[in-house]
């Protein structure tokens, strides 16, 4: 896919240079572009199956502010309009007018704004503000900015004046019909993110990649939890195999919807070796039963797995649960004789097949609450 970098701004740049070119039928993703964003490989702290939503906007008159977070690429039907005009799988506002006709166009301040709501806090490594379809009436410029407000802020909450929104993006520049990526450096918590459009336009999809942070208080309360759960903390760290699905989908909350809802590798051919996914806990944690469940995965379940730890980045790998066979479609559990100490873990198939999701249920230890203590109190600032 064409990887061209954004227009940037000058005198003589052409105020167009950003728009893709007409759709001119086929496949309307032929000339999309895109760039290699290696945040991406971070949990999307806006996915809805994390609890996000877009909870205000301040205009969505041609299509709506939900669809933002919707996971699937956005769709295009050219054939498809309403009432309103074309219907656009994205959000997107109408046209913005100045003040009269001496002054057509809107003042140079004038933009369109969504709040959306992180599924759980954590801390904003990346952004991709993705135009698919929008070739010519995407923004000429977006800005990001997030905040921290806990507990369940209404929209007045969050716009009232003693509320900081610090800026993570901007106004720049971006691309019609492409995935605009935006690398954030900092290491403050959010809980709230604001994309702007400068002056108006259509989004189609947002993305929101970082570390979840969890508050430690919560799960102290919580006693025995999921140690390895994306909103307790868990994280992906890296795998043999992402052909079909991304390995970070086995520590997702909730259970899986459909085959491509949890870890699927490819066809393993090399004998004697097998696929396997590394994760993180949130700080030191003691495991005292697993569950490995293997739903609408029915020809190509895993065969076998087995499971080890490790205590620290330095420590030795050790097992927590031998090579057992799977069934497919099926929740499988396993309470451990003895718990197992651990920061990490490394999930093995066996040779290849697929694993919907997997649960660690235990507690931190006192050294692991301690540190997470340590990093909740750092990241607030």
């Amino acid at each position: 896919m064409p990887t061209d970098k954004i227009q940037t701004e000058s005198r003589s740049t052409d105020p167009h240079a950003n728009d893709a070119a007409p759709y001119g039928g086929g496949d309307p993703y032929a000339d999309y572009r895109t760039g290699d964003f290696p945040f991406t490989e971070l949990v999307d702290l806006a996915d809805r199956r994390l609890g996000a939503g877009v909870i205000a906007a301040n205009d969505e008159f041609f299509a709506e502010r939900e669809n933002l977070l919707i996971r699937e690429p956005a769709v295009f039907d050219p054939e498809r309009f309403g009432h309103k005009g074309k219907i656009m799988d994205g959000w997107e506002t109408r046209r913005r007018r100045g003040v009269d006709a001496e002054n057509p166009f809107p003042a140079p301040e004038d933009h369109d704004w969504a709040i959306v709501r992180l599924g759980t806090p954590g801390i904003i490594r990346g952004i991709v503000v993705d135009t698919a379809h929008f070739r010519g009436n995407y923004p000429q410029r977006v800005s990001v900015q997030a905040t921290a407000v806990e507990g369940a802020p209404g929209t007045e909450e969050l716009l009232a004046d003693d509320v900081k929104w610090e800026e993570l993006v901007p106004p720049t520049l971006v691309r019609g019909h492409a995935a605009n990526g935006f690398e954030v450096t900092g290491g403050r918590r959010h809980t709230h993110l604001r994309i702007c459009q400068h002056p108006d336009g259509g989004i189609a999809r947002l993305r929101v990649h970082g570390e979840v942070v969890p508050d430690p208080a919560w799960l102290a309360a919580l006693g025995t939890i999921d140690l390895i759960s994306i909103l307790n903390g868990g994280m992906y760290e890296d795998a043999s195999d992402r052909f079909y699905s991304s390995p970070a989908q086995i520590i997702l909350p909730g259970t899986s919807r459909k085959m491509d809802d949890g870890w699927e590798n490819r066809r393993r051919r090399v004998r004697d070796t097998n696929d396997w996914v590394r994760f993180r806990l949130p700080a030191q944690g003691a495991v005292r039963a697993v569950e490995i469940d293997t739903a609408y995965l029915k020809g190509n379940a895993a065969g076998w797995i087995g499971l080890q730890g490790r205590d620290g980045e330095s420590g030795e790998w050790f097992e927590i649960l031998p090579r057992t066979r799977l069934q497919p479609d099926t929740l499988h559990r396993f309470v451990l004789g003895t718990e197992a100490v651990v920061t990490h873990v490394r999930l093995d198939a066996y040779p290849d097949g697929g694993v919907a999701r997997m649960r660690l249920h235990g507690s931190l230890t006192e050294a692991g609450a301690a540190e997470l203590a340590r990093r909740y109190e750092q990241s607030r600032g």
